[in-house]
Parts: C-alpha cells; sequence; structure tokens
C-alpha cells in the first residue's frame, strides 16, 4: 500500500479558520488527505507542533493523520521565522520514519516552507517530490502597495529552488500556471482546488438566517483572511457608496456587510495592523451600523452564512485560486469578485458570477446592486454556477492528484 509524506510545516489543517495563517490551504490539506486516505493511500501530514498539549499523532479519518513535530517553541512563531527551524522540522521526520520502519513512497509539500523541507527528503530518500505554493512571493510582491511589507528574499530564493527540483509543481489553474512559466518553465500540472457538496449545498435563506440568528436585513458576505492582499477596504469604500446611491427598491440602501475572518474574540490590542486599519476606516465612514466583523467561524456554519448572504464579494488583489468562491457557488449565492489570479477561472463573468477590475470599488458597488435590485438575474447566475461547481468535488479532484503520483512513483 503507497505511503504519502504530506507536509504543511506552518499551519495545521485541522486549525480552525480565519486566523492569520488559516484558510484554504488548511481546507486543501485537510480535505484532499481525507479523501486520498479514503481512497487506499495511506496518507501522513507533517505539521510543526505550535502546542505542547495537543496530540502527537491526530487520527483525520481512513488512513489519514496529522502528525505534529517539535521544532522550535511550541507555540505560534511568525512563519518567516520558522525558516530557521526547517533543518529540526526535517529531522524530525526522518526520526519519525525510521522509529516506525517507515518508507515513503512520495513527498506532497504545501507553500513555500514545506517546499523546503521536501526538498531536502526528496534528496535523503530518493522518491518524487510533488508541490503546491498555493500563493507566490513574487506575484504577491507585484500587487503589494506602497509601505506595505514585501515577502522576503529567502522566501523568492527558496521559491526558485523548488521550482527547479521539484518532480512536479501543481498550479490550481491555468493562470497561476502561465505565471510560473513566465518565472521558471518547470513541469507544471494544472488541478483545481475542490469543494465539499456534501457540507456546501442550497439552504433556504430564512432558515439560515434563523440559525444564524441574523434579522431579515439583507447583507452581503466576505470570507477569508484579514490580509491587505484580500482587498477587504475596497469592499468597504463600494459598501459605503452603495448607502450613498439611489435604489430602486428603498429598503436595499441599508444593506449590511458581514465579514468572516480573524480571530473571533481577538484582543484589539493584539488584532492584525490591516484589521485596525479596517476598523477606523468603518468608523471614520460611519458605517459601524452596516459593517460588521465576526471573526472567524467554523465551517460547519459557513454554509448558513453562505445561503443567508445576498452574494459573496471577493475584492482581492491577488488570489491564487479562491475556494470560498466555490463554497459560495456551491450554496447557490451569487460571487462577485476582482478578475485577479485564479477568480477569473473560478467565476466566468456574466455566466457563473461577476468579475470587476481589481479596486474598482465603483463597479463592485454597481454589481452588488445589480444583484440584488435583479432577481431573476441572480437566479439565472446561480443555476450556472452551481451546474458548474459539481466539476470541482473533491473525489474528482483526488483522483486527478492520485493519477499524477502513479505517473511518478516507480513500480
Amino acid at each position: 500500500m503507497r505511503r504519502i509524506a504530506v507536509l504543511s510545516v506552518h499551519s495545521c489543517p485541522l486549525a480552525a479558520l480565519g486566523g492569520k495563517e488559516t484558510g484554504g490551504m488548511n481546507v486543501y490539506v485537510r480535505e484532499l488527505s481525507r479523501e486520498m486516505g479514503r481512497l487506499g493511500l495511506r496518507v501522513d501530514v507533517f505539521t510543526r507542533s505550535q502546542n505542547p498539549h495537543i496530540s502527537r499523532i491526530v487520527s483525520m479519518g481512513r488512513k489519514a493523520r496529522v502528525i505534529h513535530l517539535q521544532a522550535g517553541p511550541e507555540e505560534p512563531v511568525p512563519k518567516n521565522e520558522i525558516l530557521n527551524f526547517l533543518p529540526e522540522f526535517t529531522s524530525r521526520i526522518v526520526q519519525f520514519a525510521k522509529e516506525n520502519k517507515i518508507c515513503y513512497d512520495l513527498v506532497h509539500s504545501h507553500y513555500w516552507l514545506s517546499g523546503w523541507v521536501g526538498e531536502h527528503l526528496k534528496g535523503q530518500w530518493s522518491i518524487p517530490l510533488v508541490h503546491m505554493f498555493h500563493t507566490l512571493g513574487v506575484l504577491k510582491n507585484s500587487v503589494r502597495r506602497k509601505g506595505e511589507e514585501k515577502e522576503t528574499r529567502d522566501r523568492l530564493r527558496v521559491e526558485k529552488q523548488i521550482m527547479d527540483v521539484a518532480d512536479c509543481l501543481i498550479a490550481p489553474s491555468p493562470w497561476e500556471r502561465e505565471q510560473m512559466i513566465l518565472h521558471n518553465p518547470a513541469k507544471i500540472l494544472v488541478i483545481p482546488c475542490g469543494v465539499d457538496l456534501t457540507l456546501f449545498k442550497p439552504l433556504p435563506a430564512m432558515k439560515a438566517k434563523k440559525i444564524l440568528g441574523l434579522s431579515e436585513r439583507e447583507f452581503v458576505l466576505f470570507v477569508g483572511r484579514i490580509d491587505a492582499i484580500k482587498g477587504i477596504d475596497v469592499l468597504i469604500r463600494a459598501i459605503n457608496h452603495l448607502s450613498r446611491k439611489p435604489w430602486g427598491r428603498s429598503h436595499s440602501h441599508n444593506l449590511g456587510l458581514i465579514i468572516i475572518g480573524g480571530e473571533l474574540d481577538a484582543d484589539h490590542r493584539a488584532e492584525s495592523q490591516e484589521m485596525q486599519k479596517l476598523r477606523k476606516m468603518v468608523n471614520r465612514m460611519k458605517l459601524h451600523d452596516k459593517v460588521a466583523f465576526w471573526g472567524s467561524q467554523r465551517q460547519d456554519l459557513l454554509p448558513y452564512f453562505y445561503s443567508a448572504a445576498k452574494a459573496l464579494v471577493l475584492s482581492s488583489r491577488y488570489e491564487s485560486f479562491g475556494m470560498v468562491a466555490l463554497e459560495a457557488m456551491a450554496c447557490g449565492t451569487p460571487v462577485i469578485a476582482s478578475r485577479v489570479g485564479g477568480l477569473q477561472y473560478t467565476v466566468k463573468d456574466g455566466q457563473t458570477g461577476f468579475l470587476v477590475p481589481e479596486g474598482d470599488w465603483k463597479a463592485l458597488a454597481d454589481r452588488i446592486q445589480e444583484v440584488i435590485e435583479n432577481p431573476p438575474l441572480a437566479k439565472k447566475l446561480t443555476r450556472a454556477a452551481l451546474a458548474k461547481v459539481k466539476q470541482f468535488s473533491w473525489p474528482a479532484i483526488t483522483k486527478k492528484v492520485m493519477s499524477l503520483y502513479d505517473s511518478l512513483i516507480k513500480p
């Protein structure tokens, strides 16, 4: 039976979503690993222990488990400092495999920090390395605004190394594949991210609102990390613009925005600079009665939020894929997104949702108003989206990844 070593060094796939280092990648690693286990592979996901009280080995389902290894202090550490602990993390994996008499057939690493470890394990064990970046430093830097912290030279150097060394790179969209080819024409295969169609499905809006304890007021939704690259400031400007625009339906000018992401009960003093900026922006625009920060939420509650919302809005400056767009589409919620990165692949403009120029809050506001004021249009978009999203089921995506493994593993 084949064994796969999956690397997710900086972020545990079992961690609560919405925090600074948790998001789509956690969902991807968890769901892909679980599905591979169901389909017969033995999968060990190695992650850096951030809490000494958590069990070293945690089952994720049939034949899939997470293994927490100590490397540096067992507490959250700034992402870029983890580079210092990678040699220790690598040796802990080698030690674990040796002590348990395990021989892995392939390493699948996620994000650049894991790629560093994957490169060393590939060399030590003489097995294939598959890597997925999830985000690329060079692309993030290209959209960073003046004064914002750039990705480090170490990250850019390591990413280039991984492109050279990996046996295969997985790109979640044709757009990302093109960007990687520009920087290094390595072996790149496009396999999109997936969505759990048993969890994410349409629910009656009124029922969803009742379960969440929401009023009947209409709102749009943002789900994701609180990060400048997500363009939440652009969405807040759009809401501000809509609050001053004339509406065809008188009550809709009272449209609200719910922002899901960030720690739920975070002490304001400990909040990220971006969250503080957004709160100040809401205060300055006098939007306290329209914009609500709900913090991170359990994934099993997200279908209720999607179903209760009039639209999911992603005004990102850069998005490798945009898994939350798939989740919303599967719940029958219209998606309005920036015309950037993988979102151009996930959302077909005018067919399964709307795409607007990045940073254009007026165009964003116009599309939000159009979706809310034109229910037949919203229904048409969601019907097409529900049909399209079926191709992104986790079993379908996992079979593509396993087919790639088969092509690389020596018989």
